[in-house]
Formats: C-alpha cells, sequence, structure tokens
C-alpha cells in the first residue's frame, strides 16, 4: 500500500501567489490552479491513501469548493474530513477559518471513522480511520512545545488502546524533529518511516523535519522519499508498506 502525506496549505502556493497585493491575501483570495497542480499530483502517485493537512473544506477563499472532496473524487477515493479546532474554539465563529481542516482520502474499503480531539492546543483533531488490516491517525499538532507534549500523551492513550497495527501520520511541528518525539517512540513502539531523518519544511530550502509518518509492528515499510515539488511550504511525504496479516489477526 502507498501513503501519501502533504500539509497543502490550504493550496494557496508561495511567493507572491500568496503576499501580493498585500501580506497574507492569498489566504482570502485563494489559488485555484495550485489546487489543480496539488490534485494531478497526488493523482500521479496513485496512492491508497492520502494524509492532507491544512485542507479548506468549503470557504470563500476556494469559492465553496471542498478541497478534499475534490481531490478525493479526482483519484476516485472515499473521503472524511473535519475542521481541525475543537467543537468550542471560538475559530468556529470566524470565516474561512472555521472551514480549515485535516482529511484522510482511502481507496480501500473503510471499516470505521472516528474524531478525536486533544485537551489542549488550538488544532485539536485527530482523524482515525479504520481499514480492514490497520488503523491510520492523521493529526496537526501544537505550535507550543507544552502543548504538543500533552498531544502526545493522548496519542500515546489512543495506540495503546488500538488492536490493531497503527500509522500515524501529520505534521508534528517538531522543531527539533525526531529527538522532540523519541519518548513517546519508545512508550508505544513507533517507528519512523523517515529512517535519514530528511527535512520537509520550508519546501523552498528544507531544514526542519516536521512531517512523519510512524508506524508499528505489523508493518513493513518497503520504501520512502519526500519527492521535491513546491505546491505548499511543505514538501509531500511518500511511504510504500505492507501489512502482517498474521500479526493483524494476533493483534485483533
Amino acid at each position: 500500500m502507498r501513503l501519501l502525506l502533504y500539509n497543502i496549505r490550504y493550496a494557496v502556493g508561495l511567493g507572491t501567489s500568496v503576499h501580493w497585493p498585500i501580506p497574507g491575501a492569498g489566504y482570502i483570495l485563494g489559488n485555484r490552479k495550485n489546487l489543480d497542480k496539488i490534485t494531478e499530483f497526488i493523482r500521479q502517485q496513485d496512492p491508497d491513501l492520502v494524509g492532507l493537512v491544512e485542507v479548506d473544506t468549503g470557504s470563500i477563499r476556494t469559492r465553496l469548493v471542498n478541497q478534499a472532496e475534490q481531490i478525493a473524487s479526482a483519484i476516485g477515493h472515499y473521503s472524511v474530513y473535519q475542521c481541525k479546532y475543537g467543537a468550542s474554539s471560538f475559530n468556529l465563529r470566524l470565516p474561512i477559518v472555521r472551514k480549515q481542516g485535516n482529511a484522510l482520502l482511502a481507496a480501500p474499503r473503510v471499516h470505521g471513522e472516528r474524531f478525536h480531539y486533544f485537551d489542549s492546543g488550538i488544532k485539536r483533531l485527530i482523524i482515525e480511520l479504520e481499514l480492514e488490516e490497520c488503523a491510520v491517525f492523521l493529526v496537526h499538532l501544537s505550535l507550543k512545545y507544552r502543548h504538543r507534549q500533552g498531544q502526545l500523551r493522548s496519542l500515546h492513550d489512543l495506540v495503546e488502546k488500538t488492536n490493531k497495527p497503527v500509522i500515524i501520520a501529520g505534521d508534528f511541528n517538531t522543531f527539533w524533529g525526531e529527538h522532540e518525539i523519541f519518548l513517546f517512540m519508545k512508550a508505544t513502539g513507533l517507528r519512523s518511516a523517515n529512517l535519514n531523518s530528511q527535512p520537509s519544511y520550508p519546501s523552498h530550502a528544507p531544514r526542519k523535519e516536521l512531517d512523519f509518518v510512524l508506524y508499528s509492528k505489523g508493518i513493513t515499510v518497503t520504501n520512502f522519499s519526500i519527492p521535491n515539488v513546491a505546491f505548499s511550504d511543505h514538501l509531500p511525504l511518500i511511504c510504500d508498506f505492507e501489512i502482517d496479516s498474521k500479526k493483524s489477526q494476533e493483534a485483533a
């Protein structure tokens, strides 16, 4: 199976497309051509699973186009998405911001979807997608170190309760890279698919390892790459993996 993880930055693009005519204008005006480029790039990779971070689910910025649904339709996938802020967040009252979310797209048969929420931080959403032989979690962790540590503890509890092999993918906002999640990985038994700690941010000159694909026992990673494409401020991660059906059945 192939998993593609991509923080698409609401498809607003980079450079003058974002900052002209005034700083931040791209976040309001959007960039439809860039969404088409992202969609075509994803289609060419032929993924079985797609984790999209920072996706617009239908604000005035996209002329009410739900980016998750559009990309899913273009590649023939099922889609599940949700606003990334908590149910009581003030952000849900704000135009455009209330449509900012994350999404999981899947080609295989889906057995269930769940939305979990962290207790701290502004970005609180955890999307869980249960497939036949594994469970996939998509996250976008807090920019604040203290909040991230609390969120990692919540993720640990979710992993412990899951009876299938697990994949956790997302933008962890770990400014110190894998060192910051070392204890979390030890406690959960998860490993990073990015063996060489390749950076994924910023896309024009990558220096930081913010994006991760973590996996548990019962899953074997067969290939990992970070394509050099500049449709967002993050680079995408592509992870090919196999599931040990015997270990998956034992876990269940």
